[in-house]
């Protein structure tokens, strides 16, 4: 094969991560991008026939009509292996053409394992490797791992997914913010109140107790994927979207960030769902879900309040917010800019300040103002100027993948900054541990508990 091909090892390719969002994503690559270059070939403890495996991965690639994806399906191979063995993970990756990206889709603590027996082994050169979320259990355990890594490759080949970096909305609050002279001037402290990054879900545990019940909502999106966009969010202007350029502005945020008032008490709350109903569905108490154990007081809504102590943002409260079972699948950025300084006497109506809003599916953005009414032109009303931003070119996972096959780390955590997560998060940790603050409950199909001051309106549906 020739030496340009790049080939994608998949370490637990017989597990759901790589039939629900690898593959499809990889099908959906190939389809945009059809002069690709790939070999794939999956590897993992269950012995699956290559013919199995074919069949996986046709079985995934059946939204596209891609001829370079159904090429590439007859070509790949799948090996029974033990990943965390020096002897299989040797034989992996002997005779591999071209450049090898080895894409863990294995539990942490596999990875962390199978990591630890590559420092013992020869690798190829230019070797890339790919781990899933979470990245360490806490900061000392984070700094650990990246000192594993750094004994295998550079930093610059280690991709630590986040596939919020490629959601396109993500990616439009770059464009938005530094491409308008509307808003570009008015992103800071002087301008901006407080803001809101919230990711709500109508689903429940959906069979993830093995995980989720040892996480909860506060690791498994706030700690990772919410503090992302945060960093984005905040950052300074890059000189350039390069990997140096943008990964040094948004880890420079994270270095910053902090719970509000060095209060985690105070600036976090969490809650459970209990029995309810959503769209006609009846769900159980979490606790009472498959696999779940309440003595772990998981919570399944987190919120914790934070603040980055720059020049630009000291002051500005940003919640990060998300939970499971609610009323409302509510996944966006709130922008609440401050009230005018001077209201003319005279004009009456809505003065409510304006907001800007990124909404993460169906992506959209969204800036409301108040403007005089048509009846009377001193009578202020709300509006929304709006714009879908579709569905981008390549879904969240497909644009990751792209990144992690041209080996560009621009869109992938880099080890500091996954470092600076767990440090963020962790005085919240602390403090729910050790029962300071009380676990909630909230129904399933509700908007939270019902003692938690009202959520802002979801997005503004289109009429």
């Amino acid at each position: 094969m020739a030496a340009d091909t790049t080939t994608l090892l998949i370490l637990g390719a017989s597990g759901d991560l790589t039939s629900r969002l690898l593959l499809p994503a990889l099908g959906q690559l190939l389809t945009r991008e059809p002069g690709r270059r790939i070999r794939l070939r999956g590897a993992g403890l269950e012995d699956i026939a290559d013919e199995k495996w074919r069949e996986i991965v046709r079985t995934s690639f059946a939204t596209t009509d891609s001829a370079a994806a159904f090429d590439l399906v007859s070509d790949t191979t799948y090996t029974a292996a033990d990943i965390t063995a020096e002897h299989d993970l040797a034989s992996l990756l002997a005779d591999t053409p071209g450049r090898v990206v080895l894409y863990f889709a294995v539990p942490p603590a596999v990875a962390e394992k199978a990591c630890a027996a590559l420092t013992r082994i020869d690798v190829p050169e230019g070797l890339i490797l790919a781990l899933e979320k979470p990245f360490g259990s806490d900061e000392a355990s984070a700094h650990a791992l990246n000192e594993t890594l750094q004994r295998i490759v550079p930093e610059s080949q280690v991709f630590r997914i986040d596939h919020f970096l490629g959601r396109s909305t993500t990616l439009n609050l770059i464009g938005v913010r530094l491409a308008n002279r509307l808003i570009e001037p008015v992103w800071s402290a002087e301008h901006i109140e407080s803001v809101l990054i919230r990711y709500d879900e109508t689903l429940g545990l959906e069979g993830r107790a093995g995980y989720y019940d040892h996480a909860g909502a506060l690791v498994d999106m706030i700690q990772s994927h919410l503090l992302q966009v945060l960093a984005i969010l905040a950052m300074e202007p890059p000189a350039t979207l390069s990997e140096v350029d943008f990964r040094d502005a948004t880890a420079a945020v994270l270095r910053a960030t902090h719970v509000w008032g060095d209060d985690p008490v105070g600036s976090s709350r969490r809650a459970r769902y209990t029995a309810g109903t959503i769209g006609g569905r009846a769900l159980p108490s979490y606790v009472d879900e498959p696999g779940v154990d309440a003595a772990n007081q998981t919570e399944t809504l987190a919120e914790m309040t934070c603040e980055v102590r720059t020049e630009r943002w000291s002051g500005v409260p940003i919640t990060l917010r998300s939970g499971k079972a609610l009323d409302d699948a509510d996944r966006e950025v709130i922008v609440r800019f401050r009230p005018v300084r001077h209201l003319p006497d005279g004009l009456t109506g809505s003065t409510t300040p304006s907001v800007l809003r990124f909404s993460l599916g169906p992506d959209r953005v969204a800036l409301e103002l108040n403007l005089n009414g048509g009846d009377d032109p001193f009578e202020l009303e709300r509006a929304s100027l709006e714009a879908d931003l579709g569905d981008g070119a390549l879904k969240a996972y497909a644009e990751v993948l792209s990144g992690l096959l041209d080996g560009d780390a621009t869109l992938a955590v880099r080890g500091d900054a996954a470092e600076q997560c767990w440090r963020i998060v962790q005085p919240v940790i602390d403090a729910w541990r050790a029962g300071e603050v009380p676990l909630d409950e909230y129904s399933a199909g509700s908007d939270g508990p019902s003692a938690w001051p009202a959520q802002p309106e979801g997005t503004l549906k289109r009429s």
